[in-house]
């Protein structure tokens, strides 16, 4: 996000946002700000018509955060709108903890329940093996050897 919109999200002036990251640069590695490179500035200012200073501060290069740094940055200013947002970001990220917790969770009992339901078809499929097996057995029957007193030619 960059710098303009943070200061309205946390009710200060730009000007004082800046002040604030530049008095604690060390809270801000590049992975959690950065400023536009001359180059990206002259792009991105090249897309707006005037540079005045109610057209969305378009004289400086804006700095850019990332999540973190919109973390970092309300832990560094003090208005009541700032504690505010602070509090929200911690919420929220607890609440997005959980859900990855319960997301995992949920996506073992699936796979767990995935192998049971495996193993259960394997099973079943033996059973109708053994039972076409046995069908085949019923439709060709065998000799049954005869016992006891024959008549016949050898026996007289």
């Amino acid at each position: 996000m960059l710098d303009r919109d943070l200061a309205e999200l946390f009710g200060v002036e730009t000007k004082v946002l800046k002040q604030s990251v530049k008095r604690n640069m060390e809270r801000f590695p590049e992975d959690f700000m950065f400023e536009m490179s001359p180059e990206e500035f002259q792009n991105w200012r090249s897309q707006f018509v005037t540079s005045n200073s109610d057209k969305k501060g378009l004289r400086y290069a804006p700095f850019c955060f990332t999540e973190q740094g919109v973390t970092m940055l309300s832990c560094v200013l003090n208005s009541k709108r700032a504690i505010h947002v602070n509090i929200q970001i911690v919420r929220i990220f607890t609440k997005l903890r959980q859900f990855i917790v319960d997301h995992s969770e949920i996506k073992l009992e699936i796979s767990e329940i995935k192998k049971q339901l495996s193993n259960h078809s394997k099973n079943i499929e033996v059973v109708f093996q053994y039972l076409d097996e046995l069908l085949e057995k019923k439709d060709q029957p065998k000799e049954r050897v005869r016992i006891g007193f024959h008549f016949g030619k050898d026996n007289n």
